[in-house]
């Protein structure tokens, strides 16, 4: 067996892992205790990591040759990699002739090393002459980015992880650490257990699993963070609590921005943020009184047509509080992809360029015009991501390439960005996982590595670069990224500037060698900037680890902290206060869509779930689909849980079904950004087949920062009237289930509702051997639809055989299917298909899900109701994903646990070994804990505090 380190690929806080592998097969995973982001925990996306690379089913997910679609909607058919290049560079060729460099757009990942992302971006505005290049980062930290230029004077979170351990109060905003960031969370709960005193404050609309361990939370209205913001500095200049000594050394504007918080009152910033002002009190005192607070904030400040005010006025809390420079103490943004930070180190995006330049300065443009070796960097600003989009929806761009990323389920207003991908012209998609929604629209796909495959670098969110190493070869045909634009380059240069010398001199037949080589030319791209990191080398990282930047040319570490000397990137060394007003969301709640729609992550799954959506296992914590709803606003439209549902904005509509959730304040609706149409769909009554939840999202974006509103979108929430309803769900050989579920993905588009999604037996993860892979799809229409559709169904799921026994009554447009399997002693049921009556699903599921015996049911599988003929005990939820631990199990054991609510934790986790391996359901179990303990029937405000 091999080991080799590496980094997970999903959150940025950049954990280390080290990946085993034997022969071209990675055989597992496990933390890098040497990694100073970890330690050596994962999460449990992180803990899968090796299954999700392994399983048959991601192995069938997998692009393993270049394709090419004649025409569109027709099969993609093999292609050699010098017919696939030709052809790109022809096209590309073409259209910059045709139309100008500005006629063609690139949009690529977080997801992609510091290598892919310097190529790519010296390929559109270096060779192409186009600034037409963004990224997905732009739905995920442009506003932070933003947001620390506008003050502290450049790109550079201040802070590190380490600073949690030295906070005397932590006030998290805007993120939901406990699912997002859960490594990081994990580090937090350790620094609250090592120093009791320190206080918490947790600001979202949402109460969280972050916000369980909250001393203080603010129940915030959607989009109302910078009234909060400025009301606390309202009340910290009244009462005293700012340094004016700090403020008169180390920073400007702070008169303006006084002039303006004049109006943010107690009573004002209360009734808009929808929280009291002994609350907004305290948390004022708190924040600017503590020695050292720290905030972190994600995608709640980010995603928002105020982005950049959001993270400008938390800033100017800790600059007028004197609250930076100093352990545990400052702004710290939560990068939410594993090299956003990379991407925006080199310039990837339509307004940076290398090394934090900007491109409106044209002493930039003139430096890395000279670094390249070409006359000139266009000055025109490039199209962001939803402009780029919108760009190509109206005929402006006709030719896009797509590099590790899903459009066509991440972006917003996806009725816009598929117009986009069936006008553009030539659409290329470069990726290493074929069932990407995006791809269904590619002339053009080249297979890419992926994780344990790709060799380079990457940056997390503390300014820590890590070497990423290659564990086994890429499989098929599959190549580097930035050697893949590397070598359409090549490609490129032959037709728009013949004979001349190449902007891209690496060896792409070496993988390592020429990744290093485009390393060391973006090194030295940082010389004098902020980020220098001119002093170090791959050697360095290999010998002594991850490294921080800044880290100049004669210096032997990095950073910890930025701006200890109270001299800021700016013209006068002085940080600046960024005087905003506070300004509604985008689209405000109203009488015709009277709900305010959240979107957000969930605990085990990653961005469009291309790899962690492979995982049955992954789906035990969040099964399928649904919206959020508060309790009472379901009661007042008569709905329960599981009701199906048309949720609608001025963009589109979805059906989904209902959950009651009393973390949502009133007149709000949440749903995880995850489901796009790759596992759910339906028809409008137009007859459109929809997308997921960014059918509903808004591509309104912050003016500032171009990054769209994605946390809100006002909607309406109606009951669906759908009377026919379907579950059909079986175990398959691995080997086929995903061509099952890729063909049941397909027939969706006949129901006005369906998902189809992956589940497992969820086996205890050191139980290796035993996992098990089922397909779920569920459908309801308002009539019943022909007898060869659900026929179709029952066939690709294994049932068309004789141990299969059926019910049909088509009267009633009823009908079942049960597939049986018998294994020694043991009957089980192995497939069931309920079409009409859908009433049995609770038992029937519990059923075949955990493989409990049903030798003694026999015929009694198809008796119409909802009555099990005998009693069937489901095992719950799975809470523990590691260790297949259920939420029954876990409130059976806490009745005999006995104590405070540490020892019953304790207690818990010894007996059961829930929490014990990943943690990254810690939170969870500290709430069940919490609402079963003594101070459960307690007002939250003496239950927390």
């Amino acid at each position: 067996m091999q080991e080799t380190k590496s980094t997970c690929p999903y959150c940025g806080v950049g954990c280390g892992v080290i990946i085993e592998s034997t022969g071209t097969q990675i055989t597992g995973v496990r933390g890098d205790p040497t990694h100073p982001a970890n330690f050596g925990r994962l999460c449990t996306k992180g803990s899968t990591l090796h299954l999700t690379a392994t399983s048959p089913v991601t192995l069938q997910t997998r692009l393993l040759h270049p394709l090419q679609r004649a025409q569109r909607n027709e099969a993609a058919l093999p292609v050699t990699w010098d017919a696939a290049l030709t052809l790109a560079a022809d096209r590309f060729a073409h259209t910059i002739a045709q139309h100008g460099p500005d006629a063609v757009g690139f949009y690529v990942s977080g997801q992609l090393l510091t290598e892919d992302y310097y190529v790519f971006n010296k390929l559109a505005k270096g060779l192409i002459g186009t600034n037409n290049i963004d990224t997905n980062s732009r739905l995920c930290m442009s506003s932070a980015v933003a947001g620390y230029k506008q003050t502290l004077g450049a790109d550079a979170p201040p802070a590190c992880y380490d600073d949690v351990n030295h906070a005397q109060c932590l006030f998290i905003v805007g993120s939901n650490a406990a699912w997002a960031h859960p490594i990081l969370f994990r580090r937090i709960e350790d620094a609250r257990a090592a120093n009791p005193g320190m206080k918490v404050i947790v600001a979202d609309p949402r109460r969280t699993d972050t916000a369980g361990m909250a001393d203080l939370f603010l129940p915030i209205q959607p989009g109302s963070d910078v009234m909060l913001f400025n009301g606390m500095l309202h009340i910290m200049l009244w009462e005293g609590w700012v340094d004016t000594a700090y403020i008169a050394a180390h920073t400007t504007g702070f008169d303006e921005l006084k002039a303006l918080v004049r109006d943010a009152t107690p009573e004002r910033v209360a009734q808009t943020c929808g929280i009291s002002v002994a609350d907004l009190t305290t948390a004022a005192k708190w924040f600017a009184t503590s020695k050292a607070t720290l905030s972190l904030y994600c995608q709640g400040l980010n995603q928002s047509s105020s982005g950049t005010a959001k993270n400008a006025t938390l800033i100017n809390l800790h600059l007028a509080t004197a609250q930076i420079g100093k352990p545990g103490a400052g702004p710290f943004s939560l990068t939410g992809q594993p090299n956003a930070m990379g991407g925006r180190e080199v310039g990837g995006l339509a307004n940076l360029l290398s090394a934090h330049r900007d491109l409106a300065n044209p002493q930039h443009r003139a430096e890395v015009a000279a670094l390249w070796g070409v006359a000139d960097v266009p000055s025109k600003p490039g199209k962001t991501a939803v402009e780029m989009f919108q760009a190509a929806a109206d005929g402006e761009i006709k030719a896009l390439w797509i590099a590790c990323t899903n459009p066509a389920q991440s972006m917003p207003d996806q009725a816009t960005v598929r117009r986009a991908l069936q006008r553009a012209e030539f659409v290329v998609v470069q990726e290493a996982f074929a069932t990407a929604a995006t791809c269904a629209f590619a002339d053009l796909l080249l297979p890419a590595t992926t994780w344990g495959e790709k060799t380079g670098t990457v940056t997390n969110s503390e300014r820590r670069i890590s070497r990423v190493r290659t564990a086994v070869p890429a499989p098929g045909l599959a190549r580097h990224d930035w050697a893949i634009a590397v070598q359409f380059a090549h490609q490129l240069e032959a037709r728009l500037r013949p004979g001349a010398p190449t902007l891209f001199p690496y060896a792409t037949d070496a993988a390592d060698m020429g990744a290093e080589a485009v390393w060391k030319e973006h090194r030295e791209s940082t010389r004098g900037r902020d980020l220098d990191i001119t002093g170090l080398s791959w050697e360095m990282l290999e010998a002594q680890g991850p490294q921080q930047w800044p880290l100049e040319d004669g210096t032997t570490t990095g950073k910890a902290r930025l701006y200890e000397d109270g001299v800021f990137p700016t013209a006068d060394g002085r940080a600046r206060f960024a005087a905003h007003a506070w300004q509604p969301t985008a689209e405000p709640r109203e009488s015709r869509y009277p709900f305010s729609l959240t979107t957000g992550r969930l605990r085990d799954q990653w961005h469009g779930m291309t790899r962690t959506g492979t995982l049955g296992r992954l789906f035990g914590h969040v099964a399928e689909p649904s919206l959020q709803m508060h309790p009472q606003d379901m009661e007042r439209r008569k709905l329960a849980s599981g009701d199906l549902v048309h949720v609608t904005s001025k963009r589109g509509s979805i059906v989904v079904p209902v959950q009651a959730d009393a973390t949502l304040g009133l007149s709000q609706v949440f749903m995880a950004m995850h489901w796009g149409s790759e596992f759910l769909s339906g028809v409008s009554s137009t007859g459109e087949r929809l997308a997921g939840v960014n059918a509903l999202t808004t591509s309104a974006f912050c003016p500032t920062s171009k990054q769209p509103e994605l946390k809100h979108a006002a909607v309406k929430v109606l009951k669906a009237e759908l009377p026919w309803t379907l579950l059909a769900m079986a175990w398959l050989p691995a080997e086929g289930a995903l061509a099952a579920r890729e063909t049941l993905s397909a027939l969706m588009a006949q129901f006005a509702f369906a998902s189809c999604v992956p589940f497992s037996n969820n086996t205890p993860l050191d139980e290796p051997g035993r996992e098990r892979t089922g397909v779920l799809l569920r459908a309801a229409a308002h009539e019943a639809p022909p007898d060869a559709l659900i026929a179709q169904i029952e066939a690709l799921l294994g049932m068309a055989g004789a141990d299969t026994l059926r019910y049909a009554d088509k009267k009633r447009g009823q009908r079942r299917a049960a597939r049986l399997t018998r294994q020694g002693d043991n009957t089980t049921l192995e497939g069931i298909v309920l079409a009409g009556d859908t009433s049995a699903e609770g038992w029937l599921k519990t059923l075949l899900q955990e493989e409990l015996p049903a030798q003694t049911y026999g015929r009694l599988l198809l008796v119409p109701g909802a009555k099990a003929p005998v009693a069937v005990q489901s095992r719950g939820k799975p809470v523990c994903t590691c260790f297949n631990v259920t939420d029954a199990a876990i409130t059976a054991q806490l009745a005999h646990c006995h104590g405070t609510d540490d020892d019953r934790l304790a207690q818990l986790q010894g007996q059961l070994r829930c929490g014990t391996n990943c943690g990254s359901c810690v939170p969870e179990l500290k709430r069940m804990v919490r609402n079963t303990g003594p101070l459960a029937s307690k007002p939250l405000a003496q239950a927390v505090i």
